[in-house]
């Protein structure tokens, strides 16, 4: 890990002790723990944070928080361990891991070849980079590269989301209405049906239930990849090219 940072605070020791010696001579050790530990980091600034006690790690709209009870503080940010391992992601991933078991593939909107690997996929219609997202795998899909995309509407950030959602799940051809309205197609008359607003009503269940807070959120063998992350996808795309190669023996070594 190797950056600078700008401003960094410890917690004050245990309230009631206000000797100023103290404090002076914790933050000191602390201090030089602190340059020990992360060498490749240079600190411009070092003293007291307003937060106490003990602090607790939460999740909300799948994002992590931390939270000090002690002073009624909540952090957002990243954790990193001196090891430069970013902890507060493998939180995320854990936790979106556990609740894998409530998404129901049959209930998706399903997209592209059954055989291609598959990505689940939370997508809101008026999403810039939802729209991006698209044209990517519409780009991959051309260069012999698909996937089978299991889609799952989040309706509650924009307007006019649930209403295109539902116009995409009531139409005859589900998949070319989808591309076209993430193409920026602005139909007169968006098409509704009960079962449209039962799924858009699902989907949204399902977001919630899974503290999916932004768009698009992919999950790509297995793992979770908030936001249109495209070298992550072209990673996902490449190891699972290598692996049908090697299963089906078309690699370079069975080549010679």
């Amino acid at each position: 890990m190797s950056a600078a940072a700008p401003t960094l605070a410890i917690a004050e020791p245990a309230a009631g002790n206000n000797d100023a010696q103290v404090l002076s001579q914790a933050a000191e050790a602390a201090q030089r723990q602190l340059h020990q530990t992360f060498t490749n980091l240079a600190f411009e600034d070092f003293g007291p944070a307003p937060i106490n006690g003990t602090i607790y790690q939460a999740f909300a709209g799948g994002r992590v928080i931390y939270y000090a009870p002690a002073s009624g503080h909540i952090v957002f940010g990243t954790v990193y361990d001196k090891n430069g391992l970013n902890v507060t992601a493998l939180a995320q991933q854990a936790s979106a891991t556990k609740r894998m078991k409530l998404i129901d593939p049959a209930k998706a909107l399903a997209i592209g070849p059954e055989g291609a690997p598959t990505v689940i996929e939370f997508t809101d219609p008026d999403c810039p980079y939802c729209r991006a997202l698209d044209r990517f795998w519409a780009a991959k899909a051309a260069e012999g590269k698909p996937v089978r995309r299991l889609i799952y509407f989040v309706s509650q950030i924009h307007p006019g989301s649930a209403a295109k959602a539902e116009h995409i799940l009531c139409s005859k051809d589900q998949a070319a209405a989808f591309h076209a309205i993430y193409a920026g197609a602005a139909p007169d008359t968006l098409l509704t049906c009960p079962e449209g607003k039962a799924r858009v009503a699902d989907d949204a269940a399902l977001v919630k239930a899974m503290g999916i807070g932004g768009t698009p959120t992919l999950i790509a063998g297995g793992k979770l990849i908030p936001g249109f992350q495209q070298a992550e996808l072209e990673a996902f795309l490449e190891g699972r090219q290598d692996s049908h190669e090697a299963r089906s023996g078309t690699g370079d070594d069975a080549a010679r």
